[in-house]
């Protein structure tokens, strides 16, 4: 529903929802029908899933196949060299793709901020994820927004949506309604996102979608419609392809020439597996693992993490990149590193004149909160 287009009469009667909120029973009973609201993703996989998993390739079912023909004709020197290889391949995946689940569940408990709403009157602070449609949330700079709101009450208010649109600039925001079917995302001057940052001004606003209606979880959906192939993935398996088709072409002619020219049946067969075990390129996907395992650790050193050994060669594809700056490129984010003065009161007053400037408050502690440092506190060492 386009919620942009009613006047706040229309939304609260379109939300059965009056001017102090709703009630803890009708926000219980809510909570019920909608559910949580948070982000959901698909079925975390266990250990034993992601170890299962790094055998789908073909060109490590080959060398299973390649394994367990070794074994068959009693060279067990290659079939336990060819094993260790393809176990060092799986550890290597089951490593990084842990080590990026665990990274990407602590990115989401930090995702799940605190939120004050307006229930019977009264001001209450609940997490975040026991926001529902019809919630009066009340909004002040600093604070990230727990929902897809509709503005209610505006006091200066600015917002900070560069995650979820890409402008770089803040957004003012307003109670009035809009004209227009299917505006963007930016062009929604009433509405706030969930995940955007309140960078200026008071707001309070109406919940209109939670958890995976709201515009972020939209794109958690997309995340998780799968992913394809990467280019490495798709050339190693045309590549595992070509030598399968090639070795067992090559076999059957040793074969079948032999066999015409009266040699041994049993004799043939197995020098032909023997051929086809050497044929087969056995360390190439310990290689390839090593090489993709030592780029991913060092992008992990420049702070971006590989979930897919594979993806990190994807990178190494790309010919064009259109993008817009601020938010992706860049980080969108100003912050103080070190402040020299020469007396401590000066120190004290320059700290106390960056917050006011900045429109944030001043904590318990004497240091400034707030603003698009998203309540971290501002560094300032004499």
């Amino acid at each position: 529903m386009n919620w942009y287009l009613l006047d706040i009469e229309e939304l609260r009667r379109s939300l059965g929802v009056g001017e102090h909120g709703l009630t803890e029973a009708q926000a219980a009973e809510r909570l019920r029908e909608h559910g949580p609201n948070e982000l959901e993703g698909k079925k975390r996989r266990t250990v034993a899933g992601l170890f299962l998993s790094q055998f789908r390739d073909l060109m490590i079912l080959v060398l299973l196949a390649a394994a367990a023909i070794a074994g068959a004709i009693g060279d067990l020197t290659d079939t336990y060299i060819i094993l260790a290889i393809v176990l060092l391949n799986a550890v290597i995946g089951v490593v990084q793709e842990y080590r990026a689940e665990k990274a990407l569940d602590a990115l989401k408990r930090m995702a799940a901020p605190q939120a004050t709403v307006r229930r019977g009157g009264s001001l209450r602070t609940i997490a975040a994820r026991e926001v529902v449609p019809g919630d009066l949330v009340v909004l002040e700079a600093g604070q990230v927004v727990p929902a897809d709101l509709r503005f209610t009450a505006c006091h200066g208010l600015r917002m900070q949506e560069a995650a979820l649109t890409g402008e770089s600039l803040d957004t003012a925001k307003h109670t009035g309604a809009l004209e227009g079917d299917d505006l963007p995302l930016g062009d929604r001057t009433n509405m706030g996102f969930k995940g955007t940052v309140v960078a200026k001004g008071r707001a309070e606003g109406l919940a209109v979608a939670t958890g995976m209606r709201t515009e972020m979880g939209r794109i958690a959906k997309l995340l998780d419609q799968g992913t394809a192939a990467t280019p490495l993935q798709k050339r190693m398996t045309a590549f595992g392809k070509v030598v399968s088709i090639a070795v067992l072409a090559i076999c059957a002619v040793l074969f079948t020439v032999g066999w015409l020219r009266g040699g041994d049946p049993m004799t043939l067969l197995l020098t032909s597996i023997s051929l086809a075990v050497a044929a087969i390129p056995e360390a190439l996907p310990a290689l390839m693992s090593v090489s993709l395992a030592l780029s991913a650790a060092r992008m992990v050193k420049q702070h971006a993490l590989v979930r897919r050994l594979a993806a990190v060669e994807t990178l190494g594809s790309v010919t064009f990149i259109c993008t817009d700056k601020t938010g992706t490129l860049t980080r969108n984010r100003m912050r103080v590193e070190q402040v020299v003065v020469l007396h401590e009161d000066d120190r004290q007053a320059m700290v106390r004149t960056m917050a006011i400037s900045n429109d944030v408050a001043i904590g318990t502690d004497g240091s400034p909160r707030g603003r698009r440092d998203r309540a971290r506190t501002v560094r300032a060492r004499a």
